[in-house]
């Protein structure tokens, strides 16, 4: 081993992640990294050059399975640090969608990241020990019209970090960070069909400065981080504002054809 400091980093093949396992490794951590795509393994040689040790892993963890097969390439080696990255959106109105492409957001974005955190924070809450950060998305704040499975995931996991750091609070060596961030410049939009939509062709936030933004705030040991001064203006306007009139602005948004008229 390179180091005595080891991270796991999820969705790390593209845009947020892949910046966020940059970090890890540039700050000595070995890495063990996973995406459901083949890229990952460039991304691998890519972190490789920090001088750390890096393994990559293609693994499906939207599924139980797949998180079984990320925590099995840990080698029973204990995680120092977790940024539990993964995550899944998908537009267009509800009604349209098919039953497969909302469950599998539910079961990326919820599910198997739920099932993660519970096998990785009990072993650091038992030894006191390990950093989170688990990325979440202004989003939770809004009621997303042609957004609506994506943006309800997204608010079960910003309510739920906070209450899993309020029930291990005894673990003081344990911290919890939420990045929130706002629209990012990732393949995420072309992902969630979302190219031709208000949201999908403005100018976006830079996932290095993302990444920067929950790293340090991992570090610091924050609860919880918002992504740039817009976003947390946003954020802030979310939690005074009607939820009839944010899901309007919403849709205005993520209406798919809404980018046209930019």
């Amino acid at each position: 081993m390179n180091s005595p400091k080891f991270a796991i980093v999820t969705g790390a093949s593209t845009g947020i992640g892949f910046e966020l396992a940059h970090l890890a490794a540039q700050h000595g951590y070995d890495l063990l990294v996973a995406a459901d795509e083949s890229l990952i393994d460039a991304a691998a040689t890519d972190f490789r050059r920090h001088g750390v040790e890096v393994r990559s892993i293609v693994a499906d963890l939207a599924t139980l399975e797949g998180v079984d097969q990320l925590l099995a390439a840990t080698n029973g080696r204990p995680v120092d640090l977790l940024c539990a990255n993964a995550g899944k959106g998908l537009g267009h109105g509800f009604l349209d969608q098919r039953i497969a492409d909302w469950r599998r957001v539910i079961d990326t974005n919820i599910t198997g990241t739920l099932y993660l955190l519970q096998k990785l924070l009990k072993p650091m809450v038992d030894r006191d020990g390990g950093k989170i950060l688990i990325t979440g998305s202004i989003a939770g704040f809004i009621p997303g019209s042609f957004q609506a499975v994506y943006n309800g995931s997204k608010a079960f996991i910003d309510s739920f970090a906070d209450t899993i750091r309020n029930e291990i609070k005894e673990a003081k060596g344990v911290t919890i960070t939420t990045l929130m961030p706002g629209p990012t410049e990732t393949e995420f939009f072309d992902r969630a069909q979302m190219e031709d939509t208000s949201v999908g062709t403005q100018k976006k936030d830079d996932p290095a400065k993302v990444a920067q933004d929950g790293w340090d705030a991992l570090m610091a040991g924050k609860t919880h981080v918002i992504s740039g001064w817009k976003n947390k203006l946003q954020a802030a306007v979310a939690h005074v504002t009607p939820a009839a009139i944010l899901v309007e602005q919403h849709r205005k948004m993520a209406e798919p054809g809404s980018g046209e008229e930019q």
